[in-house]
């Protein structure tokens, strides 16, 4: 009999997600391997967000609110992609 040698998992698996959230509606942004880039693009959204604030609030758009949690690749949706910077596309929010 073969002897098994447990394979430990790597941080493989372990990404960095920025939410988008609206209401009650939670997507994920985007997704990084570590958490310094991901806190840095959460950092870029809410630029983006505070710089076009009036215009989305004019226009009656949510205004996104992000953050930031760890994610394994499993929990990922399986045809997620990234969502824009103001978290909205074609005047839904995604």
């Amino acid at each position: 009999m073969r002897d098994l040698i447990p394979v430990a998992r790597g941080d493989d698996d372990q990404l960095w997600a920025v939410y988008a959230t609206v209401g009650r509606v939670n997507r994920v942004a985007d997704v990084y391997r570590s958490r310094a880039a991901a806190l840095a693009d959460r950092e870029w959204r809410a630029q983006q967000v505070k710089a076009y604030e009036d215009f989305l609030r004019r226009s009656r758009q949510p205004v996104p609110h992000y953050s930031v949690a760890p994610i394994t690749r499993a929990d990922l949706p399986r045809k997620w992609t990234p969502l824009p910077a103001l978290g909205f596309l074609r005047g839904q929010f995604i």
